[in-house]
């Protein structure tokens, strides 16, 4: 139950908790979420990591609602071409985060990370061999907008720990949001199966992520 909750509050981060960003978008748009109400706040995080949060938000949302019109070979296409550069920009942070820290428990996250989401990628990959390869636009769409500068900031920070996971809850938010909308989308038993597997292991890790912020 925590697990959903916390789930919840971060996917219902709306780009209007920005102070003027915006989160109307075009008519007949369909929105994935709601404006984040105060009982919906993640506790532990610096303003830094809402920020970011917001930022999260506010980039994935043009995505989502274009992958929400999608149904069939079409979304299962376009939801691993997106979910591929996305699994990368967290092993790219992982691996950035790595190179400073000693911290036991981050290192076991980070590493981990780097197993399931590298082993994901590679799995994508040979599915989509059978869709004709991969939805370049949305390809091109994640790389344009992932995690561009998460490494570089993870290297810079003073505290990289912080910096690291503040940035992976609302990476994968957003990686559970698209997941979720493939278990409604697709019958497809390899991508229902995939998305299972994102939605249990990345809600379990913004668990994790969260109590150690607030530790700490």
């Amino acid at each position: 139950m925590r697990r959903a909750l916390l789930t919840a509050a971060l996917l219902s981060l709306g780009p209007a908790q920005a102070g003027g960003m915006g989160g109307t978008g075009m008519p007949g748009m369909t929105h994935m979420t709601q404006p984040m109400t105060p009982s919906a706040s993640v506790p532990g995080l610096s303003r830094m990591g809402l920020q970011m949060q917001l930022d999260m938000r506010a980039m994935m949302m043009p995505m989502m609602n274009d992958l929400a019109r999608l149904s069939g070979r079409s979304f299962e296409r376009a939801f691993m071409s997106m979910m591929i550069p996305h699994h990368q920009g967290a092993i790219d942070s992982s691996r950035a985060v790595l190179e400073r820290t000693q911290d036991t428990q981050v290192r076991a996250w980070a590493t981990q990370i780097i197993a399931d989401q590298a082993r994901e990628i590679a799995e994508m990959q040979a599915r989509l061999r059978a869709y004709g390869g991969p939805n370049q636009m949305m390809t091109r769409m994640m790389q344009m907008n992932r995690m561009m500068d998460m490494p570089d900031m993870i290297r810079a920070s003073s505290t990289p720990e912080r910096t690291f996971l503040e940035g992976m809850i609302p990476h994968h938010a957003a990686a559970n949001e698209k997941a979720n909308l493939a278990l409604q989308r697709t019958q497809d038993a390899f991508v229902l199966d995939l998305a299972r597997r994102i939605v249990t292991a990345q809600a379990g890790e913004m668990q994790d992520f969260q109590g150690w912020l607030k530790a700490h």
